[in-house]
């Protein structure tokens, strides 16, 4: 296994109010630290990495066990390079947490709850020349973050409550090859959108 993943600096370019959706929660049997969550995407080809809910809120309390993922149709990393469906994560199935880094470690999933909730539609793109618009979708609430780029001689991520995001933010992003099925990532003509 590749201990450090290929992470990039994406940009905001859409965030939108999409209505009511069945979203997912992933409660780990590990603890996750301030910086990590799970790579989740509306495609495979561009996971965002969805921060856990360790951080304090005045909300809620820290549960740093969870990931608010996003809703039943997004992609989440898992062991040996590869997505499944958040919908298809169930007790004892493995996700690979990661850091803002890159570096990725193997978490057994303990829980997964669904639920009607609010959503918001964000969408970023490498650097302003690139077509490629990468998206997910996401519980609109205070303790749902995407984690930030780290700045220059600052070694400590952010996590942007989605509900505070903006066109312009700066988010991590995993880019990974095009056409997956069942998971796997395959050499094939696809169109997503």
């Amino acid at each position: 296994m590749i201990n450090v993943l290929s992470l990039t600096k994406a940009t905001v370019t859409r965030v939108e109010a999409a209505g009511m959706g069945d979203r997912v929660c992933v409660d780990l049997c590990t603890i996750m630290r301030p910086g990590e969550g799970l790579l989740v995407g509306s495609f495979a080809r561009g996971l965002f990495l969805v921060h856990s809910e360790c951080l304090e809120s005045n909300y809620i309390a820290s549960r740093p066990f969870r990931v608010n993922a996003g809703p039943v149709h997004a992609y989440v990393a898992i062991p040996g390079e590869k997505t499944c469906y958040l919908s298809e994560l169930k007790s004892g199935k493995e996700v690979i947490v990661v850091d803002q880094k890159g570096q990725q470690r193997n978490a057994i999933v303990g829980r997964v709850k669904i639920e009607t909730r609010q959503l918001i539609l964000v969408e970023a793109k490498q650097d302003s020349v690139a077509q490629t618009h990468y998206s997910i979708l996401l519980q609109n609430a205070e303790t749902v973050a995407l984690v930030s780029s780290c700045q220059a001689g600052n070694e400590v991520a952010k996590a942007i409550p989605v509900s505070s995001l903006k066109v312009g933010d700066e988010v991590v992003l995993r880019v990974q090859g095009g056409a997956r099925h069942t998971g796997i990532e395959i050499e094939e003509f696809i169109v997503e959108n």
